[in-house]
């Protein structure tokens, strides 16, 4: 086990000094590999509160890039590193809190060809990502190598927070067998998020962690934490696991189904609910001057702020089989049609089901949505 330095005493004698912790709790931090997977709302205050207390190698999987919108709650980063893959510039800020830590950087985004092999070797995994498909990867890789994973999520006002630990408790697919239906879960860019919120729970994951890693206290095992932001409150739900769950996804690999249910991150060239399939505007500055431009968010999005001039027609009322009579005009004249929502997904499902009514001339999603307009202004 790794000796502390006069050094590291120095740093860490806040934590020496409580009844219970000690050198041996510390010493183990030390030695302790944490891979942290996302470095977004949940992710910071994560990886800022285990490199403070001295976990001795962290390892950060992101390949996003850091945007202007995510500097109110993603507290990691700054407005200079705006551009920056998020992975590197949470390691700048970890290696200027404690150049003690050893931080190993991953831009490759996770998936279920690599992340077996990237998570090899970590003592607990944090999952601090907002798409399905990364956490169902994530689940089954703790649970073919027997890492505990620790996860969390934010809604609105409200989060979830437990630690899934394979053979010990259940794992995430005992708390979701399937993935939600397409559309059900609104992302952060829909349903909003306070900073505090991730800030609470973010640290929440990384006080888990340490539990888990030093012996010190009870892990969150069986049992779901529920954060009610607006009431200051966290109540707990017993979760029980099966370990049939458990033996069918180490046999069978991560569930399926899960790739197209959030908004693409800020990098990502081409989302999977926007493929090349979808006829799409790449970029804002790239929407013709004549079109029409259809904004299909909700009514509560709308009233945020919109583009000047586009016609609102929520996407709800597309997929019920309706469709702007604008858009038989804009076909004959013939003018060009740029659907928009926040983000790029539901924009796609729009022109995919004007296609399928015989729209299929010169409809096109706008990748970005209103977000890369945003970042324009």
């Amino acid at each position: 086990m790794t000796k502390l330095s006069p050094r590291e005493i120095s740093r860490y004698r806040r934590q020496l000094s409580l009844a219970g912790f000690g050198r041996e709790a510390q010493e183990k931090l030390a030695d302790a590999h944490v891979a942290v997977i996302g470095a977004g709302g949940l992710g910071s205050p994560a990886l800022l509160y285990l490199a403070g207390a001295g976990v001795g190698e962290i390892t950060i999987f992101d390949s996003d890039i850091v945007d202007v919108s995510n500097l109110h709650r993603q507290v990691i980063h700054n407005t200079a590193n705006i551009g920056v893959n998020k992975a590197e510039s949470a390691r700048q800020a970890l290696s200027a809190l404690n150049p003690e830590v050893t931080i190993n950087v991953v831009e490759e985004r996770l998936d279920e060809h690599n992340i077996i092999e990237r998570l090899r070797g970590a003592d607990v995994v944090l999952d601090g990502t907002d798409n399905f498909a990364t956490r169902y990867n994530a689940s089954w890789a703790c649970a073919v190598h027997g890492i505990p994973h620790v996860w969390a999520s934010i809604l609105g006002f409200d989060a979830q927070l437990s630690v899934f630990y394979a053979d010990h408790g259940p794992i995430y697919e005992d708390l979701f067998p399937i993935p939600p239906a397409p559309g059900s879960v609104p992302s952060c860019s829909q349903a909003g998020v306070l900073g505090p919120t991730v800030g609470v729970v973010g640290s929440a994951m990384a006080l888990e962690a340490i539990k888990l890693l030093t012996g010190v206290g009870t892990p969150l095992i069986g049992k779901i934490g529920y954060f009610t932001a607006l009431e200051g409150t966290w109540e707990y739900i017993p979760l029980v696991g099966n370990p049939d769950v458990t033996d069918r996804v180490r046999t069978t690999g991560p569930t399926s189904g899960a790739e197209a249910f959030e908004e693409p991150p800020t990098s990502a060239p081409v989302s999977a609910a926007d493929s090349a399939s979808t006829p799409r505007i790449p970029e804002v500055d790239d929407i013709p001057e004549n079109a029409l431009v259809i904004d299909v968010r909700n009514p509560d999005e709308v009233a945020m702020f919109a583009i000047p001039g586009t016609l609102k027609f929520p996407l709800p009322r597309i997929m019920d089989g309706e469709t702007p009579e604008e858009i038989a005009q804009a076909q004959q004249e013939p003018r060009p049609v740029v659907i928009h929502c926040a983000g790029g997904i539901r924009s796609a499902r729009a022109v995919e089901a004007l296609n399928q009514r015989g729209f299929s001339e010169g409809i096109y999603s706008l990748r970005g949505g209103i977000d890369a307009w945003l970042d324009k202004q």
